[in-house]
């Protein structure tokens, strides 16, 4: 699935969550169909790059233990720009969040653990929503700027143009106000500062490395995000086709899958045991595929 690219531009998406490894390998996916991709830790940065950056969508967890919640981020969004799509995240699922984001306007509530084709999904349709609302802001300010001149008879033409125009420009209907749809998604690892805490390892994001017990690993760019979407998905076990579509990029049966994938496997393992007790943190579930083991949750 292919970002969205005509008349308007590429798409931008700002994606919030304290949690390091959420924000990497959401935007990573994001950024391999297209999209360009901004990320903040924090409710307080994400307002900030609001302010600099028109987004098409942001797509926000909700708990974020320091400052604003992603409540109170779609509350203080909406308030600043009404027609702001933003979708939510949350591991803690509940009858009254989920009430009060649809109240809040929220496009999508998106439930805790799920794939990053269902997150491509919902962040494409909220980008087509995006770009609807932005054609039907345009089409009426410029209506509205015309018909300031016209006389009362001119202007009831216009308004009947109005209607058929909004129409075939495909302008949000009402029942898609109120439509959220529930997907699912994970928790990920504990950031602080710049790197981030995998059980014994510490993962530098913007190095490709990580290191165990003070010994620096240097891994290639395939081996990290294997490593960093196994870690955004611990607690299930990820299929190879899986592995391969998020982290090399395309699409390939199981079969093919597994064969393609198991040398990166292989040789994550062999590095991760010369630094030093590190090869049994990812698990091979034989026929299904690889997981983070439980000394990484």
């Amino acid at each position: 699935m292919e970002a969205e690219k005509s008349m308007e531009g590429v798409p931008y998406v700002l994606v919030v969550d304290d949690e390091g490894a959420n924000r990497y390998s959401v935007s990573k996916t994001l950024q391999r169909v297209g999209y360009v991709v901004h990320d903040a830790s924090s409710g307080e940065e994400a307002l900030e790059l609001t302010e600099a950056q028109d987004y098409d969508v942001i797509l926000t967890d909700i708990v974020m233990p320091s400052g604003m919640d992603g409540i109170e981020l779609l509350r203080r969004i909406k308030e600043r720009q009404p027609d702001a799509v933003v979708i939510l995240m949350t591991g803690y699922a509940s009858l009254g969040t989920a009430v009060e984001a649809l109240r809040l306007g929220a496009h999508d509530y998106i439930i805790k653990p799920s794939s990053m084709q269902d997150i491509r999904v919902s962040v494409a349709k909220g980008v087509e929503r995006a770009r609807s609302l932005k054609r039907r802001r345009r089409l009426l300010e410029t209506l509205r700027n015309d018909v300031a001149e016209l006389t009362s008879a001119e202007r009831a033409a216009i308004a009947n143009a109005a209607a058929d125009a909004l129409q075939r420009q495909g302008a949000v209907h009402d029942d898609e106000t109120s439509e959220v749809e529930i997907v699912s998604r994970t928790r990920e690892g504990e950031v602080v500062g710049n790197m981030m805490q995998l059980g014994p390892l510490i993962v530098y994001p913007g190095r490709y490395q990580v290191a165990i017990d003070d010994n620096p690993i240097d891994l290639t760019p395939t081996e990290f995000d294997l490593l960093l979407y196994l870690a955004a998905h611990r607690g299930r076990v990820v299929p190879c086709h899986e592995l391969v579509r998020e982290v090399r990029g395309y699409t390939v049966d199981e079969a093919e899958a597994r064969e393609v994938i198991r040398p990166h496997v292989s040789n994550l393992r062999r590095k991760l045991k010369e630094a030093g007790r590190g090869a049994e943190i990812i698990t091979n579930v034989r026929g299904i595929g690889y997981r983070l083991s439980d000394r990484a949750t």
